[in-house]
């Protein structure tokens, strides 16, 4: 089943930012593969559920984490 994300989601990639516009789950068996259009350059690819992140966002309170020392 592949879904049209609207509005699309911002992700952090193993390939770097970009947006998902759509989400294919093959079932039970597999991951789910995002279908990303990247910040830098608009490559499409499609990538594993564990290499994404939802990007950071201030006012939804995912906020970058800061290194303490």
């Amino acid at each position: 089943m592949i879904t049209q994300l609207n509005p699309p989601l911002p992700l952090e990639t193993s390939k770097g930012p970009g947006l998902a516009h759509f989400v294919i789950d093959y079932g039970p068996e597999s991951h789910l593969l995002w279908v990303v259009f990247l910040d830098e350059g608009g490559a499409c690819w499609t990538v594993p559920n564990p290499e994404i992140r939802i990007q950071s966002n201030w006012s939804m309170r995912r906020r970058e984490k800061v290194a303490t020392t």
